[in-house]
């Protein structure tokens, strides 16, 4: 019985031995809030993905934005105004889903100056991103047309604009999307079976923080995309051994830790846990995989940790 026990603990502690997290951002330097940790389950408790870089003490990029993520952007402490732009890896639900909600919460902090959002372009499953903003906010068409008189997606003074772009890349581009007062943003092309997906990589202050998204890590780009990164997160989102259409959305754990190892990353946080794909209740023997490729510190994310990357 106490050797069970401390196996036990040691497995705990051996989960737990990663990057240091608090559920309040320091307000110093850089540092990478995790929003929302869990997939489309309500179950789980945990808000869908979604993602805020904070530099200084305030929120200047977020990476998705999942159900429940705009009411974890106000629990952060988060403010739309000081918002520089949205990243979208892809416009699933469980990542898209409350756009609408933390658009409308600008109006309210009277945010005046424009919102650039990025995300992929649209196929003949999903639409691009131009596309999915206009069927929100078009002044004619749009599902929330009635905000036409405060938010825009045209150029009119005085009115909330939003910026929408559609981040075109080859299949194996890995290219600078956008370079604005601090930030170089870099954009490549993820596999997530049909849908147009992209990963991220923020660089600021001679630090990186890259965003997997949903993907299964099969096109040699991610290893490219998150070289040298201070924080790498990876979604988890499907146990080892999967197989048939999960494993063409996600990428396992041994693929994870592989893909971190071959870029050397400073630091690992996996968030997009599933209880229905079982690496929710699975950590322990994800961390096990994981390891047996990837030796440097890592952490399981729960909704509002904070990350600091190391000046």
């Amino acid at each position: 019985m106490k050797k069970t026990i401390l196996a036990s603990l040691i497995l705990l502690m051996a989960v737990a031995s990663t990057v240091s997290s608090a559920a309040v951002c320091t307000g110093k330097g850089i540092e990478l809030q995790v929003l929302g940790s869990g997939g489309p389950e309500l179950v789980d408790a945990r808000a869908s993905s979604g993602y805020l870089v904070w530099v200084d003490g305030k929120a200047k990029i977020m990476v998705d934005v999942g159900g429940g993520t705009a009411l974890r952007f106000r629990q952060a402490g988060a403010k739309m105004a000081d918002l520089d732009m949205i990243l979208l890896s892809h416009l699933h639900t469980d990542h898209a889903a409350d756009l609408p909600a933390l658009i409308k919460s600008g109006i309210f902090e009277e945010r005046k100056r424009a919102l650039p959002i990025y995300g992929p372009p649209g196929n003949e499953v999903m639409p691009s991103t131009v596309e999915f903003l206009e069927d929100l906010f078009d002044k004619k068409r749009g599902a929330f047309r009635y905000l036409k008189e405060m938010v825009s997606l045209e150029d009119q003074r005085g009115a909330y604009r939003l910026e929408p772009h559609d981040t075109v890349l080859g299949e194996h581009e890995i290219k600078t999307v956008l370079e604005s007062g601090p930030f170089r943003i870099i954009g490549s092309p993820m596999i997530h079976h049909k849908i147009p997906a992209v990963g991220w990589r923020i660089e600021v202050g001679g630090k990186a923080i890259v965003f997997s998204g949903d993907t299964n890590g099969d096109n040699g780009n991610l290893e490219i995309l998150a070289k040298d990164a201070d924080i790498f997160v990876a979604h988890n989102a499907v146990e080892e051994g999967t197989h048939f259409g999960p494993r063409s959305l996600h990428m396992p754990p041994s693929v994870i830790g592989r893909i971190a190892a071959d870029a050397k990353v400073k630091s690992l946080v996996l968030s997009h846990f599933l209880l229905g794909y079982h690496t929710l209740d699975k950590q322990s023997e994800s961390q096990k995989e994981i390891a047996k490729k990837y030796s440097g510190p890592m952490a399981f994310a729960k909704d509002l940790d904070c990350f600091s990357v190391k000046q």
